[in-house]
């Protein structure tokens, strides 16, 4: 009888179904957006190169595009954060613009990269969502120090940089939380006095934006500083980290 009741157990148990292992959640996707419609900046693809191995290290998959056409809704929707890398111009349609707003307004994250501040001066949403537009530039690179900076204040050391840098059209402090600061004294062209943001992020419209204004010169993207200043703007546009 024993031996009966086990059998019969062994069958029951054959007959119910296996269980699924549990499905491994899908990383988080960035696309990385380099369409320029005016001046294309030589550094362009090490830029990409580099978000794409910051976005892998950060357990994240990167797409680049050139092509307008992946702004939908529906597209979109499969990514994180999305990257404007020194984009130039007007790089999208009014349709376009639209899904851009839809992914914010929906929670995605938003990267801005150097140029990406002297793209899209007719969608007033996009100049406040990088929190503030391009002016000019001194010429040349030009070399002086970045001071990080945290809840208006300065935090860590200086360091050095070489790079092309922006002047723009307003201060935008008043909008946003400023990461680093350039200083003016040190370099010929600058036009925003003593106090000349050049990083900051902003929760925004319903997501999060984060921008740079370095990233002209490609070896400035071997900067160890800029990287960590890059990772750490990755992992607030992406909600993995709650400070910029």
């Amino acid at each position: 009888m024993k031996a009966f009741r086990t059998a019969v157990v062994a069958l029951v148990l054959a007959s119910l179904p296996l269980a699924s292992p549990a499905r491994a959640e899908s990383p988080d996707r960035v696309l990385i957006f380099t369409k320029t419609a005016g001046f294309r900046h030589d550094a362009i693809p090490t830029a990409v190169a580099t978000l794409t191995t910051l976005a892998a290290d950060a357990g994240m998959v990167a797409d680049h595009t050139e092509d307008a056409q992946a702004f939908t809704a529906d597209n979109l929707a499969r990514y994180r954060v999305v990257i404007f890398a020194s984009t130039t111009g007007d790089v999208l349609d009014a349709n376009q613009q639209a899904a851009m707003e839809t992914f914010v307004r929906e929670g995605g994250g938003f990267v801005g990269v150097h140029a990406a501040a002297d793209t899209e001066y007719d969608w007033p949403w996009y100049g406040r969502l990088v929190g503030a537009y391009f002016r000019n530039h001194p010429p040349g690179l030009q070399s002086t120090h970045v001071q990080p900076e945290r809840d208006g204040k300065p935090a860590g050391e200086r360091w050095p940089v070489t790079d092309e840098l922006y002047n723009y059209r307003a201060n935008p402090r008043p909008q946003v939380s400023v990461v680093a600061t350039v200083d003016e004294q040190e370099y010929d062209g600058g036009e925003m006095g003593d106090d000349h943001p050049i990083a900051w992020c902003h929760a925004f419209d319903g997501g999060r934006s984060w921008y740079t204004g370095l990233g002209h010169d490609a070896k400035v993207y071997d900067d160890a500083n800029v990287m960590a200043q890059l990772r750490r703007g990755l992992a607030y546009a992406a909600g993995h980290a709650d400070g910029c």
